[in-house]
């Protein structure tokens, strides 16, 4: 005889365990809380969820669910409305092997109705989440790490080789504010590598062409221009108070010279604001991130410049067009799991990569503590004269 729906409901309430909202309130109090899993739809979530829940629609629960929740005996709570969805959906989790599975019961309706706390997602427009869909399915992003994201500030020193494909990445992930330091005009030479530009801007300064190249990309991104060279007289103007005073979230560094790359090291000190770090020479680079005061510091890694004649720049050695795609690119990923708070920084290591030999490599640096720049003792405490001692004057 065929079963009917209150049958299979029936079946399904008697062999899957249950937990009131109270003691579920009760126990999300404690360190040793569930994971909450949301089985809701996606306009029900948005109008308000559980703090800290999981949201896996039941409708996707067998196809999601085993990426999203990895540890099968991981105590998990799942809710919906009302319970029914929850119930049906724990039943899938135990076929599935999860070990340790409840169901609110009631659910979210009346978890709300009586005043227990409930998280509203940031709103995000219907253009928002279409152009942003692929990060709302990540756990790891979804709606409230977007509206980070669109809500970030990140000043790019460059519109070169690495903070064009920096710039363009972070532009489409939507980074809310790119800040873009750069005195130089777009020259054909540049095309070569310099993916943010095009030959029809040849002649224009970099600033307008990356301006217009990411208004194109992505009309949710504020451009702020600095198109002046960087140097101890406007760092802490550009640098530190940013266009409307509230400084930058994280600073990538685009540089191609010493001078500068000690000035943004000590700006980075003064204002404790993370850098991300990226260089190449002809077919190899590096990247890594300084975390000020939290790892080494740029002079931990280099505490005296190179002389010249073994550090020539990419207009004297060359450099392999895709090279710095790939340095810029990986450090837009550090920038972002940065404003994320998501997976391990390059704090502490340095990795390289050597495009001849298709190879990446990871070395460990260390915190020097005599380092002048972030050591028990620092000397250095304000600007000093950036040229003479990449020069070894003074």
């Amino acid at each position: 005889m065929a079963k009917t729906y209150s049958d299979l409901f029936s079946t399904v309430k008697d062999n899957v365990r249950t937990i009131s909202l109270e003691d579920l309130k009760s126990r999300l109090e404690k360190p040793d809380a569930p994971l909450l899993v949301d089985v809701r739809e996606k306009d029900e979530f948005r109008g308000g969820h559980l703090p800290g829940a999981l949201h896996v629609p039941r409708g996707f629960l067998e196809m999601q669910v085993e990426q999203k929740v990895p540890d099968k005996k991981q105590e998990i709570v799942l809710y919906c409305a009302g319970g029914v969805r929850s119930a049906f959906a724990a039943k899938t989790l135990a076929d599935l092997g999860y070990e340790n599975v409840l169901s609110a019961n009631p659910g979210f309706v009346r978890w709300k109705d009586v005043g227990y706390p409930v998280e509203t997602p940031p709103e995000l427009s219907a253009a928002q989440l279409d152009r942003y869909s692929r990060h709302l399915l990540l756990p790891e992003v979804g709606e409230k790490g977007q509206a980070k994201l669109l809500g970030s500030r990140v000043l790019l020193l460059g519109a070169g080789g690495l903070g064009c494909p920096a710039a363009l990445y972070l532009a489409a992930a939507g980074v809310g504010t790119l800040g873009i330091v750069d005195a130089d005009v777009v020259d054909a030479s540049n095309l070569q590598r310099q993916v943010l530009h095009s030959t029809s801007r040849v002649g224009m300064p970099k600033v307008d062409s990356a301006e217009q190249a990411i208004a194109d990309l992505n009309p949710d991104v504020r451009v702020v221009k600095y198109q002046e060279r960087l140097t101890s007289e406007n760092i802490e103007r550009i640098f530190a108070e940013g266009p409307d005073g509230k400084g930058w979230d994280v600073v990538v560094d685009g540089c191609d010279n010493f001078p500068t790359r000690y000035l943004v090291n000590d700006a980075s000190l003064f204002n404790k604001t993370p850098v991300v770090h990226g260089s190449i020479f002809r077919f190899d680079g590096q990247v890594t991130t300084f975390m000020p005061f939290d790892g080494p510091c740029y002079r931990c890694l280099y505490p005296e410049p190179p002389p010249a004649h073994l550090a020539p720049s990419c207009a004297e050695a060359g450099v392999l067009g895709i090279l710095p795609g790939i340095v810029g690119t990986l450090q837009a990923t550090e920038a972002i799991k940065l404003i994320l708070g998501q997976g391990d920084l390059l704090k502490g290591r340095l990795l390289t990569y050597d495009s001849l030999g298709m190879s990446f490599r990871t070395l460990r640096l260390r915190r020097d503590p005599e380092c002048p720049g972030c050591g028990e003792n620092a000397s250095i405490t304000e600007y000093i004269d950036y040229e003479g001692f990449c020069a070894g004057v003074g």
